[in-house]
């Protein structure tokens, strides 16, 4: 039983491609958000840790029992105002203690009296931390408690266990999953419209046969234009030997015309001389002559007779040698010296190389790797769009196993192609 395969559409792609694009860039934000906001409650807990251990240290009540000598006395005084502080900081531990570290006050009453668990500075100063004590792992920060004549006399620290933290972040991951599942759907809603803007366009045509439509269309596009310069040529001649006729004037007529022969001969010589022509791109290059004749550019065409036959449908061929020769005609016109050289030649593997040269101003190093993208161009967008030759002649050329590159002094486009494959006999 047969077995046919139908290619994906291109806008069944789009929309795939778009789809995945807003799922991976709302996976990104959505984790951009998370370590943004950990790293946000981090530094919120450090600000607030240090703000009120500083404002606890210089509390009167704290400095006079600490003051007293007392420790039960100051435990008695301090205990229930540290638990207060507490629960209106939202923090988890206020610790008063003695220069020594000896714990005067602490969330569990059973704490104290015994060692702080933490570093004490060397010298009375701040110090923000992160560190394990009794409550686990916490971010904390401890400030010197110095009496009137500046002797140390105790220290506090304030500190949010990272289990607070974590509590924390997980109570904003709502905010975050929200603002991810909105861009995905702002992103599929986008795909669906460009799936939809894409079908309008091109059908349910697989991106192959779009490429196709295209280069057809480039094609008939820069053949119309070759025909249309070569009729005008052709019919300004006429009319001019006709007018000279009509004078009475039989030899400069007939020289007239004997020229515009000799011209289109010359020409077709060097196309009708190659073992494999390409019927299209002869004709292609007869009407590129007569508008290039018609834009004031010499135009100079050099076809070996061993050049073998391209890989390139008709199509594809006008398409590729079309869009590199208007692009040197484009240039051409903006120098002195006006002129545009096309050859080709046999390649070494039985290969085939076309280069068009022109004497332009050149490319700048700077868009030299941009020229073969879709949609840019270097000239002002016009009736038919720019951006698209250049990027469709390297999709041309790529997909059939060649390359195109682009060279100065003067400015070459050269494309490298295989030789097409020997055709079957029919038996």
């Amino acid at each position: 039983m047969a077995h046919t395969s139908r290619s994906r559409s291109t806008a069944s792609r789009v929309f795939v491609v778009l789809l995945v694009a807003a799922v991976v860039i709302g996976a990104l934000v959505a984790v951009f958000l998370v370590i943004e906001a950990q790293r946000s409650i981090r530094a919120e807990a450090e600000r607030v840790t240090a703000a009120t251990s500083a404002s606890f240290a210089a509390s009167p009540l704290v400095i006079d029992g600490l003051r007293s000598n007392d420790q039960d006395a100051a435990t008695r005084v301090l205990e229930p105002y540290s638990l207060e502080v507490i629960a209106g900081a939202g923090l988890d531990f206020i610790t008063v203690m003695t220069p020594d570290g000896t714990r005067i006050t602490h969330p569990d009453a059973d704490q104290i009296g015994g060692i702080y668990l933490g570093t004490i500075p060397g010298s009375p100063q701040t110090l923000t931390e992160e560190f394990t004590g009794t409550l686990g792992p916490s971010v904390r920060t401890i400030a010197p408690v110095t009496a009137a004549d500046g002797d140390l006399i105790g220290w506090v620290a304030a500190g949010v266990t990272t289990e607070s933290i974590t509590d924390t972040l997980i109570r904003r991951l709502p905010l975050t999953l929200g603002i991810t599942v909105g861009l995905v759907a702002l992103g599929a809603g986008g795909a669906v419209i460009a799936r939809r803007v894409t079908r309008r366009i091109a059908g349910d045509l697989p991106p192959g046969q779009v490429r196709d439509a295209v280069s057809s269309y480039e094609s008939i596009r820069t053949l119309g234009e070759a025909l249309r310069a070569q009729t005008h040529e052709h019919g300004n001649r006429m009319h001019a030997a006709v007018a000279l006729l009509e004078l009475g004037r039989r030899d400069e007529a007939i020289e007239i015309l004997t020229e515009t022969s000799r011209q289109s001969q010359s020409l077709v010589d060097q196309v009708t001389a190659r073992r494999h022509g390409d019927p299209a791109v002869g004709a292609l290059l007869l009407g590129k002559a007569s508008q290039a004749k018609e834009r004031g550019i010499d135009w100079r065409v050099h076809i070996e007779p061993d050049t073998p036959r391209t890989p390139l449908s008709p199509v594809d061929a006008v398409s590729v040698l079309g869009n590199l020769v208007d692009n040197a005609m484009d240039a051409a016109v903006e120098s002195d010296d006006r002129w545009v050289q096309v050859s080709l030649r046999p390649h070494e593997g039985a290969g085939i190389v076309l280069e068009v040269s022109d004497s332009g101003p050149g490319i700048p190093p700077a868009v030299r790797e941009r020229i073969f993208d879709q949609g840019y161009s270097t000239k002002p967008a016009d009736a038919q769009g720019r951006g698209i030759g250049l990027a469709l002649v390297r999709s041309v050329v790529i997909g059939a196993g060649g390359s195109v590159t682009v060279s100065d002094d003067p400015t070459t486009f050269r494309v490298t192609l295989p030789a097409a494959a020997p055709r079957r006999s029919q038996q």
